[in-house]
């Protein structure tokens, strides 16, 4: 699936979209996920267009082979508008044919439309095949420190 063919058509999720999506995700993680799929759909793929939402998908012939998530935030902890990819997943049979890098440039070309002049994400540290991706399409560390702490499990009464 040469990425130059133009057999990938990258669009909006779609309802109809959703069960390879979550098929997608389940095959990549391992863990199906439905209801939180459900939850992305509703606030990202339903999204008006000023809500600077996307939830794209790549598709080959009628086969989900990718998608892709993000949104601009705004003024988080002081920061200009920028936009965040939170999730970019391609089908393992798909890789290595271009279909990310159209996924990650059409969310670039919204973002740019918004205003944007910056995109984010995060990734486990150990996560290397993503973390070869983004750097293979220019991004570097960024000047910023994610921090977690852990949460006991909430009491039962």
């Amino acid at each position: 699936m040469p990425a130059s063919s133009g057999a990938v058509t990258v669009r909006p999720v779609r309802r109809a979209d959703l069960e390879q999506v979550i098929s997608l995700d389940a095959t990549v993680t391992g863990v199906e996920k439905r209801s939180y799929w459900e939850r992305v759909f509703r606030r990202y793929g339903q999204a008006a267009r000023a809500e600077q939402r996307w939830f794209l998908v790549a598709v080959a012939g009628k086969e989900v082979v990718g998608f892709l998530i993000g949104e601009v935030r705004d003024w988080e902890f002081g920061s200009p508008p920028c936009g965040w990819l939170f999730a970019i997943d391609i089908e393992p049979r798909a890789r290595q044919a271009g279909i990310g890098t159209r996924l990650l440039a059409a969310l670039c070309e919204g973002l740019r439309a918004a205003g944007v002049r910056k995109l984010r994400t995060m990734l486990s540290s150990d996560n290397t095949l993503i973390l070869s991706f983004f750097r293979s399409q220019g991004m570097m560390a960024a000047p910023m420190i994610p921090l977690e702490m852990d949460l006991a499990p909430a009491e039962r009464a």
